[in-house]
């Protein structure tokens, strides 16, 4: 058998196990953990559950690995992917309790009620047992976009749990397929093999466990975002322009976070198709003009539609809920809280102020490189850098990482292969089984990439002593500079 060949069914064969772990143990109403470590210790599910999600995970993410260097066309990955997002559609959800969130959400949105004034306990919800107890009580951290959508899914479902989970399904399903179709456009306009860019992200663990399984609104949010930036670098006229507002607007109506990408895309607009040429904001003022009313015409319209104004970002607040280590900001916190000191909201804060930051400084160097790479950059700093991090917000930076990325780089595939073994079938989270572990392990990790980065600086700026101090003109090799 082929090398491909060989990837392509073992891939296949690790969804399929994790099809039959969402059989067994997925997601399920009511709510109630079925499998955590503990539970795997006392043999309480019996074996094939734990093993079935042990080995289908293993598969999974090592056919992805193993096939990543090798893609034969871009033909391939598609079907590749294909065939390893087919075995979750019809299971119940793997990796989260989200998407009984989003049913109870559509069914308020659906009855008139406001899921931006309360959680499913206190505004009702017929499905409200199903819902993780972290968010009962919280309002819906979404924007309008999805809560038309999900209010949508509700309607079309006529009130069944079945139902609307399957319009969940199949909003998800078209989200990624809005990637699909966008990324070859984004891999040749990045120098990057399109071939290698579809199976870098549609066959990423991360996507079939949790944008199609799990179902996860983020699936709708990168497919708008992605959508907007091929736009963007395709087409150069007035009404492209105000094409890219809207898809960046309804990307931002679905979550706030996708707003990082708006600066980077008016300098795609503003500047020639080559990348890194130099951006001609005056040249271009009409369509960035453009590029801006599309954007806020979009979530002025969106929220209206939806009968909550802009309720929407109020409910942001409450997405800081989860604390966990996963976050780096959270991890330092953490890691000072064991000696007594409650030191998360200081050290989210600082992580917030330092994406900024980053985010002004990635801006600033987009102007004479390509802005559609340090867009990425910057979803890749907004994960990093938030207060609160799931293993499937890797697949933001993947996505538009994986077609601008020219060079195969470990750093961008090691970190979605491991987040997406942290959650396990019904959602348990293994980062809630090594909370201080975790945090130490992951402070630890900070101090020595700060301490690799502050070396490889400080040599970098020693390397040439007697350049530091000035070469006389005559000393200067013709055509070199020191």
């Amino acid at each position: 058998m082929s090398r491909p060949a060989l990837v392509r069914y073992a891939g296949l064969a690790g969804s399929l196990l994790l099809a039959v772990a969402a059989w067994l143990g997925g997601a399920h109403r009511p709510w109630e953990p079925t499998i955590t470590p503990g539970t795997i210790v006392t043999g309480k599910n019996g074996v094939v559950l734990p093993l079935a999600w042990l080995f289908g995970t293993a598969l999974l993410i090592g056919a992805w690995w193993a096939g990543r260097r090798q893609v034969p066309s871009t033909r391939w990955a598609y079907v590749t992917a294909a065939l390893w997002l087919a075995p979750f559609v019809a299971f119940l959800p793997l990796g989260s309790y989200d998407i009984y969130s989003y049913a109870c959400q559509g069914w308020q949105q659906a009855a008139g009620l406001d899921p931006y004034a309360g959680g499913v306990h206190g505004l009702g919800c017929p499905w409200a047992d199903a819902v993780a107890p972290t968010w009962r009580d919280s309002p819906a951290p979404y924007g309008p976009v999805f809560l038309l959508l999900a209010g949508l899914a509700a309607k079309l479902g006529g009130g069944h749990l079945a139902g609307t989970l399957a319009g969940l399904r199949i909003i998800a399903l078209l989200g990624v397929a809005l990637i699909a179709v966008c990324l070859p456009a984004l891999a040749r306009r990045g120098g990057v093999p399109p071939e290698r860019a579809v199976f870098l992200v549609l066959a990423c663990p991360l996507v079939p466990i949790h944008l199609v399984s799990g179902a996860h609104n983020d699936a709708v949010m990168v497919g708008f975002l992605l959508a907007g930036l091929t736009v963007a670098v395709i087409r150069r006229s007035l009404l492209s322009a105000v094409a890219v507002g809207v898809l960046l607007g309804l990307a931002i109506g679905v979550k706030a976070t996708a707003v990082v990408v708006v600066p980077f895309a008016v300098l795609l607009v503003a500047s020639y198709q080559t990348p890194g040429s130099a951006p001609r904001l005056r040249a271009n003022g009409a369509r960035i003009a453009a590029l801006l009313a599309g954007v806020i015409g979009a979530l002025l319209v969106v929220s209206l539609a939806s009968g909550r104004g802009l309720g929407w970002i109020t409910g942001l607040e409450g997405s800081g809920v989860s604390v966990q280590w996963t976050s780096p900001a959270t991890a330092v916190g953490l890691t000072i809280g064991v000696f007594g000191v409650d030191a998360v909201p200081v050290t989210r804060a600082i992580g917030i102020v330092l994406l900024a930051v980053v985010l002004v400084v990635l801006w600033l160097r987009a102007w004479t490189r390509d802005p559609l790479r340090y867009a990425a950059y910057a979803l890749a700093a907004t994960v990093v850098l938030a207060p609160v991090f799931h293993p499937w917000y890797a697949v933001w930076a993947l996505a538009l990482l994986a077609p601008t990325v020219r060079r195969e780089t470990r750093w961008l595939i090691i970190p979605c292969a491991v987040v997406a073994a942290l959650c396990m079938p019904d959602g348990y989270n293994l980062a809630l089984a090594t909370r201080t572990q975790g945090a130490i392990a992951m402070t630890a990790l900070l101090g020595y990439f700060g301490y690799k980065y502050g070396k490889a600086w400080h040599e970098a700026k020693n390397r040439h002593p007697v350049a530091a101090r000035g070469v006389d003109p005559a000393d200067r090799l013709p055509g070199r500079e020191p």
